[in-house]
């Protein structure tokens, strides 16, 4: 007769997990759970903020994030339904999570995203609910959607100039994107974040230009590293790094300073003296904050991502349908977050790296 914890690794064998993920599910069920949280990694990083991405559809076709012929997009019998993204939610919720992200792909494509974001409000100790979005149908949704409790708005950007929104994301829409921004901080959201991508001859001479929107307006620049992604044709010299940025800022405004900036933060906030908003930098190639990642993410395929350039993922989904148990879900969940490793590779290694296209990962 086999002993009690084998039969339970074997029953986790039979439901389709690989050996040693079945020995490492058991080995965290057999440890008490004082001794760790299952979004605890082995560098002590506790993870509490959790982005879902609710498609792999979008109506754009951004030239870092897509590659030009477009993606492979999963069956929909392949991807998460409304109910396995809440179940999900719940659980991460009880372990710890208290900020949720909607991406995808582009969120807004989702029929059921207003259900999708009461639903998410409805879970007891999920604090924030956010969504990240290219803005083009915020003029139709954002009341539905404000009214559903979203708390959090950022909008990707990354041109103000609506010729080169077209090249860039091989679709029009930019008039659309300033109406949905301003419509924003109409509603009170403060700050609306918006997103840019700073690519070295392409968009690098607009800086100054998205930093004068913080004259008078309480938005969130957040000027973003060009990464490597599968598709996107990334290559280092398109790549403007942080203090590069920065440098270019202070020639026009001498008085930019560093603010404060939060243990878990991504974005090192700036601000120009007397304006209403502020500007960000994520440094992912630069100055990588992977010491302070509290971040997971969920593909919109059920796939856990413990890091955004890690390319080794966990099914979520097929636990779900295979009548996984809860202990056994969070067992999985905590055995794929101890192997998370303690920074990514570096944007070298990361180039040469195959990963999933953006698109795929959700933002």
């Amino acid at each position: 007769m086999l002993r009690p914890n084998l039969q339970k690794t074997l029953c986790l064998f039979r439901r389709g997990f690989s050996t040693e993920t079945a020995v490492n599910i058991q080995k965290i069920k057999e440890q008490k759970q004082v001794e760790f949280s299952p979004l605890t990694d082995t560098f002590g990083r506790y993870h509490t903020y959790l982005r879902i991405s609710l498609t792999e559809r979008c109506n754009l076709r951004c030239q870092y994030c897509m590659p030009a012929e477009g993606v492979k997009l999963t069956q929909k019998n392949n991807l998460l339904t409304t109910d396995e993204v809440i179940q999900l939610a719940r659980l991460f919720v009880k372990e710890g999570v208290t900020k949720i992200r909607l991406t995808g792909g582009e969120p807004t494509v989702r029929k059921d995203l207003v259900d999708i974001i009461a639903s998410l409000k409805a879970i007891n100790g999920l604090q924030a609910v956010a969504i990240t979005t290219n803005g083009l149908v915020l003029t139709r949704q954002l009341v539905s959607l404000q009214r559903a409790g979203l708390d959090i708005l950022n909008i990707s950007l990354d041109t103000l100039k609506p010729d080169r929104y077209e090249h860039i994301t091989r679709r029009k829409g930019w008039e659309r994107v300033m109406m949905g921004i301003d419509l924003a901080l109409q509603l009170g959201y403060d700050p609306v974040k918006v997103n840019c991508v700073i690519m070295k001859g392409f968009n690098d001479d607009e800086i100054c230009d998205f930093v004068k929107l913080t004259e008078t307006k309480k938005v969130d620049i957040r000027f973003i590293e060009y990464m490597p992604f599968t598709g996107n044709k990334w290559e280092m010299q398109k790549m403007v790094p942080y203090q590069e940025m920065v440098k270019t800022i202070r020639n026009s405004w001498p008085g930019f300073h560093p603010l404060e900036n939060g243990p878990n933060d991504t974005s090192k906030a700036w601000r120009v003296p007397g304006y209403a908003g502020q500007v960000g930098f994520i440094t992912s190639m630069s100055e990588h904050f992977c010491g302070g990642c509290n971040r997971l993410r969920i593909t919109a395929d059920g796939n856990l991502k413990v890091c955004l350039f890690g390319n080794t993922e966990v099914s979520l989904r097929d636990a779900l349908r295979a009548g996984c148990s809860e202990d056994d879900l969070t067992a999985l969940i905590a055995a794929a977050v101890r192997r998370k490793k303690k920074q990514h590779a570096g944007m070298l290694n990361l180039s040469h790296m195959e990963n999933r296209p953006m698109i795929l990962i959700g933002g």
